[in-house]
């Protein structure tokens, strides 16, 4: 290490070699990864296309749901491509400059995932706690109080990151084992002190997915034992809190790992880690959007729906076949 800091060697083009210790198997992880991203794509625009499209979908809750489907839409689009065309052509080169981009939009699209939920609790324990100022609670300048300050963390903490990261000499290897610019993957390239760099990735796994799941348990609690002090009437309103409550669970489980399999000495393979780190990013994309449709009875009902429709319209001539008070797009 001495000697090749001496030399002054500072790399600013890179190659991913996620999961190239399976050799000639490599090639194969195409064909499952293709398919979850073509899931998390389908599953998606669906779920926004009908919330877009209809008006009894255009409450709070929904509108909330449809903006973590715009998130999970995005966020396997910064690293997924390319992550496929690496495993049929090899192509694995990316720049410094790339590298940088890639990771700040993929941990600032991905630090919104558990922010989302923090607001979906929110509109949970104001519809069921505090149901007579539910709208006001809920209207756009009331509700920005609480969207400002997670916004300016998530993009604080996600530019600093990166920024420490770019200032850093990469003299060691210019390989990089993952799949995509991941912080702790280039950081442990460098050949300087990494310990601010090591501290700011913490802190920002501590106050962001950390802090948001310790502010949705908080209110989750309120919420269920106000539901069970006031009897049975109002068990039904927390099914939506339960759907929460899964995609939470799975998104913190696979969090947790990624973040700390970096950073805790253990047998975790090389292969293994970067599995846990890509489906951290790429599961809870096909995961939410089948979860929300199944569990949630309006969405389902208007998926079902959509089926119909979709299946009769090519059969139908007149391209007017909807009726005009029809309430899909």
């Amino acid at each position: 290490m001495k000697n090749l800091s001496a030399q002054n060697i500072s790399f600013t083009d890179f190659n991913l070699i996620g999961f190239y210790g399976l050799g000639e198997w490599r090639p194969l992880l195409f064909i499952p990864f293709f398919l979850m991203f073509f899931l998390s794509i389908t599953a998606n625009s669906i779920l926004i296309y009908l919330i877009i499209c209809q008006k009894s979908l255009h409450s709070p809750m929904y509108v909330l749901i449809g903006l973590m489907a715009v998130v999970d839409l995005i966020s396997p689009i910064f690293f997924v491509p390319n992550m496929l065309l690496s495993f049929l052509f090899n192509w694995s080169g990316i720049s410094l400059t790339g590298c940088l981009i890639q990771m700040f939009c993929i941990h600032y699209v991905g630090s919104f995932q558990s922010t989302l939920l923090f607001w979906m609790a929110l509109d949970r324990y104001f519809a069921i706690c505090k149901p007579l100022h539910y709208h006001k609670y809920m209207e756009i300048p009331n509700f920005l109080k609480f969207i400002v300050v997670p916004v300016m963390r998530n993009g604080l903490l996600n530019v600093t990151m990166v920024s420490l990261a770019g200032k850093l000499s990469f003299c060691l290897t210019n390989v990089i084992d993952h799949c995509f610019c991941e912080h702790m993957a280039l950081v442990q390239l460098a050949c300087g002190d990494i310990s601010i760099n090591n501290l700011v990735g913490l802190l920002s796994a501590f106050l962001i997915p950390t802090a948001d799941f310790i502010l949705i348990t908080a209110s989750y609690a309120v919420i269920f034992i106000s539901v069970f002090r006031s009897g049975k009437a109002q068990i039904k309103a927390i099914n939506t809190c339960i759907t929460h409550i899964i995609v939470m669970t799975c998104s913190l489980i696979f969090a947790l790992i990624a973040f700390m399999s970096y950073r805790i000495r253990n047998n975790f393979s090389t292969s293994s880690r970067v599995f846990v780190s890509t489906m951290y990013l790429l599961f809870p994309s096909c995961f939410n959007p089948i979860v929300y449709g199944v569990r949630t009875k309006e969405i389902r009902q208007k998926f079902l729906q959509f089926i119909r429709e979709v299946k009769i319209f090519p059969l139908q001539r007149n391209p007017f076949f909807f009726k005009k008070d029809q309430q899909y797009c």
